[in-house]
C-alpha cells in the first residue's frame, strides 16, 4: 500500500485520528526539538516522502508550524503508539496492518 496521497491542503486516503478520539489528547507526546541519541533509519517510496513534505508545507502555510520531517515522524509515532495503547484491536494501526 502507497502512503496517502496529498492534495492540496489535505490528506487523501489516511486515517486520521480525530479531535474527539481519546488518542488525540492523550499524554504521549512526540520528543520535539532536543537532541537525539538513538538514530534508526526508515525507508520510503518517493510518494510517500513527497507526502511528508507536503504535511510540511500544509503545517507551515495554513497552521504557521514550521517542524522538520523528524518531529513530524516522532509525534505521528507517539499518537499511533497512544491509540495501540487505548484502543488495543479497534486501533488505527492494528486495523491497517490486518488489511495487508
Amino acid at each position: 500500500m502507497v502512503g496517502p496521497k496529498v492534495v492540496g491542503p489535505k490528506v487523501v486516503g489516511a486515517d486520521v485520528v480525530g479531535a474527539d478520539d481519546p488518542a488525540a489528547d492523550s499524554g504521549r507526546r512526540g520528543s520535539g526539538r532536543e537532541k537525539h541519541s538513538t538514530k534508526f533509519t526508515v525507508y520510503a517510496s518517493d510518494e510517500e516522502l513527497l507526502a511528508l513534505e507536503q504535511a510540511k508545507l500544509v503545517l507551515r502555510g495554513s497552521h504557521g508550524l514550521v517542524v522538520d520531517r523528524g518531529r513530524v515522524v516522532r509525534e505521528a509515532i507517539a499518537i499511533v503508539l497512544d491509540d495501540l495503547e487505548g484502543r488495543g484491536d479497534d486501533s488505527l494501526l492494528v486495523r491497517r496492518l490486518r488489511e495487508r
